[in-house]
């Protein structure tokens, strides 16, 4: 069901409260009457920039307790901002209360600043990063992006998409075409060598900073995963699309400087792009299923917006490879469309 309406009348004790917590913290003199928002997410949190008594901005993230739990932010920002990302510094922190002051990397994300004059020097900063981020990589630090968790995203898709989206019950012939390709994805996404993985890196996280790094937020979530997961998300990003061949160009760039980097992508470029390919059906299809839950459970309606281009890249993926061609069939039938012409390997 819809979260309740908030009351603009009704006071923000979240905000008095960090207020209260800004005005205890002698080291890093701020400017209370400066405060506003930053950005929010599709989470709880919320972000706000507020002018430091030395002339700087900072950021102030909200977290609310129980929903949000800081620590890993805290940790992962050490753990990235070691392996030479350029991460948020944390300034400030009130765990149990979930505020944190960070500092601030600017307000121009990759999205907004990108074009066509632009974007392959901005991907190929964002591809660097990512080489060394992976590069970095070791086991046993971050929980693992095993199969359990990649079938529970999986998951959100049926659940949501298409049973509360589409408002369709699937025969017990749908559920297990459905299973085979979810099977498939699976199969090939735990085959994949495994690094460290953000798995949000796309246009709204990353900011375009004056040193060409980009500055890397929302990283609470990563995980230890699969090599193309990041990349993939990168270049098929949700909020923005390219033509097919230069993405293929640019994932092939990731590939060569993976390869000179020792990293274990695969060594064959067809196959490598398949591994590209599985991955991003999984996140999309995640993402369907996240997007209509915004919408129908939190009242988020901007994402209904951006559906389209999910699901341009599901089909478009599922029509290339014949184990997946039960997903577009499904989808044909569910959404009522002319199936297309397309080809598979």
């Amino acid at each position: 069901m819809p979260l309740p309406k908030s009351d603009p009348a009704a006071p923000d004790l979240r905000l008095t409260q960090i207020h209260e917590w800004l005005a205890a913290l002698d080291t890093i003199p701020t400017l209370p009457a400066t405060i506003r928002p930053a950005s929010a997410d599709a989470s709880f949190r919320r972000y706000f920039r507020i002018d430091a008594a030395d002339g700087r901005t900072l950021i102030v993230m909200d977290a609310p307790p129980p929903q949000e739990d800081v620590r890993p932010f805290i940790e992962i920002a050490g753990l990235f901002g070691a392996a030479g990302l350029s991460v948020p510094q944390i300034l400030a922190q009130d765990v149990e209360r979930g505020f944190l002051l960070l500092s601030d990397l600017g307000s121009t994300t990759y999205l907004q600043q990108l074009n066509n004059d632009n974007a392959h020097q901005l991907y190929m900063d964002a591809i660097d990063a990512l080489v060394l981020l992976q590069t970095k990589s070791q086991p046993d630090v971050l929980p693992e992006y095993d199969r359990a968790f990649l079938l529970r995203e999986l998951q959100i898709f049926p659940e949501w998409y298409l049973a509360k989206h589409l408002n369709v019950t699937l025969t017990e012939q749908q559920n297990a075409d459905l299973n085979q390709v979810f099977d498939a994805l699976l199969a090939n996404n735990l085959a994949q060598p495994q690094v460290y993985v953000h798995r949000d890196y796309h246009s709204r996280n990353l900011m375009v900073l004056p040193s060409g790094n980009p500055g890397v937020l929302d990283f609470q979530g990563a995980l230890f995963g699969p090599i193309t997961y990041d990349l993939v998300s990168l270049l098929r990003d949700v909020y923005i699309q390219w033509e097919e061949a230069q993405v293929l160009d640019w994932a092939i760039r990731y590939w060569e400087r993976a390869k000179r980097a020792g990293l274990p992508v695969n060594p064959n470029i067809d196959a490598f792009y398949r591994d590209f390919e599985f991955m991003g059906l999984q996140r999309h299809l995640k993402i369907l299923g996240i997007f209509a839950r915004l919408h129908h459970r939190d009242g988020k309606e901007a994402y209904l917006k951006d559906m389209p281009l999910v699901l341009e890249y599901v089909r478009k993926t599922a029509l290339r490879y014949r184990e997946l061609i039960p997903l577009v069939r499904l989808l044909d039938k569910l959404e009522a469309k002319t199936p297309q012409v397309g080809y598979t390997f």
